[in-house]
C-alpha cells in the first residue's frame, strides 16, 4: 500500500479474497489497512466468516457490498483508497463514486485505481501452495488414467467429458479447475473446442485437456492420443510437439526470461516448418486461478523464479486436419523445475 500511497485497499477479486481471508464464500470484499482487517459478507456467509476467517473483523450486510462499502467509507474522511481496477467492475465502480440517491453527502475518499497489486505477489507459491496445486494435479493424472480405457470407437467426446468430471470429483477434487477440453480428429485443432457429440473413430487423435481443483488450487494437464492406429503424419507432428515441450521443460530455471522460455520450444517448431501453426503463448502460472500469471509468451515482461508453478504447452494446430498438444504443470525450483505431472507423454495408441 505504501509504494500506491494508499491508506485502505478493497479487495473484490474472490481469488485474492481467498488467499488473504481464507474465506472461500462466493460473496465477499476485504478491507486492508494498517491497522484493520474487514470481511464483507452476507447473511448466508455468516458462519463461515467466523470459521474460514477467525482473523477478520466479519461486517455481515444486508443491502449489499456496495452499500457496505460506502458506509464505511463515510469515516474513513479525505483518505486514498485502493481498489482493483482488473476486478471492480464499472457498475460497481460508479456506484461507489456516485451518490446512491439525490440528497446523499458526497463521500471525501479518493479512490484510486490499481493493478498487479496482489497478483504479483501470487506469482510465487509456498510450500503450501505447492502441495496442495501436486494433490489436484495427482488427481488429474488419476482421472485421465481411468477414462482412457473408454476411448474406442463410436463414444462420444461429450461423453468422454462427462466421465472426466465425474471422476475428478470422485477422486477428491471440490470441481474441475476448467471445462475439459476432448477434442477428437479434426476438432483438435481448434486450441479451446468445446465437447462436442462427434464419436470418436479409429485413426483419430484425441486432445484431453484437464485440470482438478481442490482446496482452492487448480492443476492444468493436457495429453493427445491416437485411437486404433497412429499416421505418418501423427507420428511426426507428435514428435515435434514433443521434442519442443521437453526441450522447454529441460530449459526452465530461476533468472531465465518467460519471453526467453516461449522462444525455446517456439524456435524448435518454426525450425521444423509449423511457425504459423503454433499460435498462441507457451504456457501460464497456476495457483487460485488456472490462468494466473506469469504469461509464458512473446510478449511477457516477467522473469521465472524459484515457487513459480507455471505450465509448458506447446502445440500444432492444422485446420481440417487435426492438432496435438502436450502440457505440463511444473514448479521452479533452485536449478531448474520439479514436473508434477506423472502421466506418460509418450505418443500414446489405444
Amino acid at each position: 500500500m505504501r509504494a500506491e500511497r494508499v491508506d485502505r485497499f478493497l479487495v473484490t477479486c474472490p481469488e485474492h479474497v481467498r488467499w488473504l481471508s481464507g474465506f472461500s464464500g462466493s460473496s465477499a470484499w476485504l478491507v486492508v489497512g494498517t491497522r484493520e482487517k474487514v470481511l464483507l459478507t452476507d447473511f448466508r456467509y455468516r458462519d463461515q466468516a467466523a470459521a474460514q476467517a477467525p482473523d477478520w473483523r466479519a461486517v455481515i450486510t444486508q443491502n449489499g457490498l456496495v452499500a457496505c462499502v460506502r458506509e464505511l467509507a463515510a469515516g474513513w474522511g479525505d483518505s486514498r483508497v485502493g481498489f482493483e481496477s482488473a476486478h471492480l467492475t464499472v457498475k460497481d465502480h460508479r456506484a461507489l463514486t456516485s451518490p446512491f440517491k439525490d440528497g446523499d453527502t458526497p463521500l471525501k475518499v479518493q479512490w484510486v485505481a490499481t493493478e498487479q497489486i496482489i497478483e504479483r505477489e501470487l506469482f510465487v507459491k509456498d510450500e503450501a501452495e505447492i502441495a496442495a496445486i501436486a494433490r489436484s494435479a495427482a488427481i488429474a493424472d488419476a482421472a485421465f488414467a481411468e477414462v482412457l480405457p473408454l476411448v474406442k470407437p463410436g463414444v462420444t467426446e461429450r461423453d468422454l467429458a462427462a466421465e472426466l468430471e465425474y471422476r475428478v470429483r470422485k477422486l477428491g477434487a471440490d470441481r474441475m479447475a476448467f471445462p475439459p477440453i476432448v477434442a477428437s480428429g479434426p476438432n483438435a485443432a481448434l486450441p479451446h473446442a468445446q465437447p462436442s457429440d462427434r464419436r470418436i473413430r479409429t485413426g483419430d487423435m484425441v486432445t484431453f485437456d484437464i485440470g482438478a481443483q481442490r482446496d482452492g488450487y487448480a492443476s492444468d494437464m493436457t495429453r493427445t492420443i491416437a485411437v486404433g492406429k497412429a499416421s505418418k503424419k501423427l507420428q511426426k507432428v507428435y514428435g515435434i510437439v514433443l521434442e519442443a515441450q521437453m526441450r522447454a521443460v529441460a530449459a526452465v530455471r530461476p533468472g531465465l526470461s518467460c519471453v526467453e522460455l516461449d522462444g525455446v520450444a517456439r524456435s524448435y517448431i518454426q525450425e521444423q516448418g509449423f511457425a504459423e501453426a503454433f499460435g498462441h503463448s507457451l504456457g501460464h502460472g497456476v495457483g487460485l486461478r488456472v490462468h494466473d500469471g506469469p504469461s509464458i509468451s512473446w510478449r511477457s515482461q516477467e522473469t521465472l523464479a524459484e515457487g513459480m508453478v507455471i505450465t509448458i504447452e506447446p502445440g500444432i494446430y492444422l485446420t481440417g486436419w487435426g492438432g496435438v498438444r502436450i502440457e505440463d504443470l511444473a514448479v521452479v525450483t533452485g536449478k531448474g523445475c520439479r514436473v508434477l505431472c506423472s502421466t506418460p507423454k509418450e505418443l500414446r495408441i489405444v
